[in-house]
């Protein structure tokens, strides 16, 4: 039988400080990442619950330069249509935002959902077929937490037109995205929100629990 592992208070202190600086990383530095490192940040995010047991995820590397840059131009597009949204200024705002490190990031990381497993034979997903999605962003929370113990920053781009990324990286057909991911070494260092930083949004302390 394995040995249940004790966590104390020092531990809970410092797992404390990871949740709080995990930020989303928009600023890289060039430094490369090692495919040990990568591949080792997947594996644990691959620990991840998943409803059934179904493990949907799948990590797909995105190395190609060619894909890269069209996964840019996808980016360059879909961002003017955002700030089309906005006026006045809340628009010169938003200009003035660094919404992506796709140009700087070391490593580039495109999470999908395999909508079509038969892991888990549909265990969990007849009322809430959902969940086999939901698994998978949990997936890439528990990649950002290892990812920010290892010193790595990662950066969630969802400026993005979720069909065209599919389209440029030959996904299977019964494949969902659910996230393009920027990694690499943070360029700075920052225990508040960018957002907040930058003036967008405004923290607000709200009631989280109902009772």
């Amino acid at each position: 039988m394995d040995t249940v592992p004790k966590f104390d208070d020092l531990f809970i202190s410092h797992f404390a400080d990871l949740v709080r600086w995990r930020r989303d990383v928009r600023r890289f530095r060039r430094e490369p990442i090692s495919s040990e490192l990568l591949e080792t940040i997947i594996n644990f995010a691959s620990l991840s619950p998943s409803v059934g047991y179904s493990q949907p995820w799948r990590f797909v590397c995105v190395r190609n330069p060619n894909l890269r840059s069209a996964v840019r131009n996808n980016f360059l597009a879909c961002n003017v249509a955002a700030l089309e949204s906005y006026e006045d200024e809340r628009a010169a705002h938003y200009a003035k935002l660094k919404l992506a490190g796709l140009d700087e990031a070391p490593e580039h990381l495109a999470v999908f959902c395999d909508m079509e497993t038969q892991v888990g034979h549909g265990l969990g997903r007849q009322t809430m077929p959902e969940m086999l999605e939901y698994s998978a962003v949990i997936s890439v929370h528990t990649l950002w937490l290892v990812a920010r113990a290892y010193g790595l920053g990662v950066g969630w781009v969802s400026i993005l037109e979720p069909a065209e990324i599919k389209k440029i990286l030959g996904a299977p057909s019964g494949w969902k995205l659910i996230a393009y991911l920027c990694i690499g070494y943070p360029e700075e260092e920052h225990l508040d929100p960018e957002l907040s930083r930058n003036a967008w949004e405004r923290y607000r302390k709200q009631e989280i629990l109902i009772r």
